[in-house]
């Protein structure tokens, strides 16, 4: 098991060192990584491909914009996935150069905080539609509306994110690319990390909730609510809380302990459980990167002719490749 001690912190007057576990990382996320690059990019094309061409256009679908919108921040930090696999392959080895290395750090924060943006707006425009659907009408369910708020969420994640590329994410050497900061940057780091788990993951999530509870309250006791409408709402309401819960609420509970771990251990603390949350950490990191090959899901959730779309696709696929095996059948007995 390979161990790396953490460098002693200038002026903490303790040069502590605490091994940890990176050997974990360097198996665990580049299989993590390379699952995530074929679903992501396949799950997000397909979808963005069936938005542009579908009977019902992105451009004229209100909510097919913030899905479109979803799918290309996913394609953008599917993107930098190869590099890290790189990265992590060759011994946590960073050959890319110290340019690079800030923005694939930085895509996959801008990644996490669209994806939580558009997951929300996606859940408030739901909510609207289910629980105040005349109010809702022709005031924020049209495709303007929708591009507006496209691009405050774009310009509110951008903001949230662009302090990150002021911490240097390399080290003195320059062969390693870290994913927050050196540790003499940490004082200032943690801070910051706090208020955008908190602008960025804590309110949307609460929104989230109230909107998902008020759907489901309302979805139990309104037996007109059109069959096909209840399926796909209680079904977005199962995916974004399996994508909350598993994919974003565990990695901003671990990056903050891991930091505070950090900072801990070099002031001279080191114990099994400081250990084990950089381990832990390391597995959130991972489960946040599936929220790429999750998000694909969405097209199916939030288009009425996603599914039948596919379905014909795979039927005509299907006869295709019967019609081809009955004539090579045919040119055998011939």
């Amino acid at each position: 098991m390979a161990l790396e001690a953490l460098t002693p912190w200038p002026g903490n007057g303790s040069g502590a060192l605490c091994p940890v576990d990176t050997a974990f990382a360097q198996r665990f996320l580049p299989t993590v990584y390379l699952a995530v690059i074929p679903l992501g990019l396949v799950g997000n094309g397909l979808g963005l491909w069936h938005l542009c061409t579908g009977p019902r256009r992105g451009a004229r679908h209100p909510l097919g914009l913030l899905v479109g919108n979803l799918g290309l921040a996913d394609l953008l930090y599917v993107s930098t996935l190869p590099f890290l696999v790189s990265y992590y392959l060759r011994g946590r080895v960073w050959l890319f150069g110290q340019g690079w290395c800030r923005i694939t750090r930085g895509l996959f924060h801008l990644n996490l905080y669209a994806s939580i943006g558009f997951l929300t707006c996606i859940s408030v425009h739901r909510y609207l539609g289910i629980v105040h659907p005349l109010k809702a009408r022709g005031r924020c369910q049209g495709a303007t509306s929708s591009a507006w708020l496209s691009t405050m969420v774009w310009v509110w994640v951008i903001a949230q994110v662009a302090p990150d590329f002021a911490f240097s994410k390399m080290d003195d050497k320059g062969t390693r690319c870290h994913d927050t900061t050196r540790h003499e940057n940490l004082g200032v780091y943690l801070p910051y990390t706090a208020a955008i788990t908190v602008t960025g993951f804590v309110i949307p999530f609460l929104i989230i909730i109230g909107c998902y509870c008020h759907v489901v309250v309302v979805l139990c006791r309104n037996d007109t609510v059109d069959p096909h409408l209840r399926r796909r709402s209680i079904r977005l309401v199962i995916l974004v809380m399996v994508l909350f819960s598993i994919c974003f609420l565990p990695y901003h509970i671990f990056r903050n302990l891991n930091l505070l771990s950090r900072g801990w251990q070099l002031q001279g603390s080191c114990t099994q459980a400081l250990k084990n949350i950089y381990v832990s950490y390391q597995v959130t990191r991972g489960l946040a990167s599936f929220n790429s090959a999750l998000n694909p899901l969405l097209y199916v959730m939030t288009s009425e002719d996603c599914m039948s779309r596919m379905r014909t696709i795979y039927q005509r696929a299907s006869q295709s490749l019967g019609h081809s095996s009955s004539s090579s059948v045919n040119e055998g007995w011939g």
